[in-house]
């Protein structure tokens, strides 16, 4: 068989270096299942600075969204305040 070894799918090698996004960021929702995580990520992706936005709940039973994150410029947190703020005008 040709395959490579499985190891080489997730090491990195002398001189291969990790990608990192700087202005990609990862906010930590508690107490929140897939309907703020399926909101926020809506409203950020109306923005035309974002790049991506998603979101994921890592299991059933933590009650805890995981929004993701990449924009054009490092005022990302500020992008996250408008979202909710323009969702919450929404509803009232």
């Amino acid at each position: 068989m040709n395959a490579s070894p499985a190891f080489e799918l997730f090491s990195l090698f002398e001189g291969e270096k990790k990608i990192k996004a700087p202005d990609a960021c990862l906010f930590t929702s508690n107490k929140e299942d897939h309907a703020l995580g399926n909101i926020i990520r809506s409203q950020l992706l109306k923005a035309p600075q974002v790049l991506f936005a998603d979101y994921k709940v890592p299991h059933a039973l933590q009650h805890k969204t995981l929004i993701h994150l990449l924009r054009e410029l490092a005022l990302l947190e500020e992008r996250v305040r408008l979202a909710i703020k323009d969702k919450q005008e929404g509803i009232e």
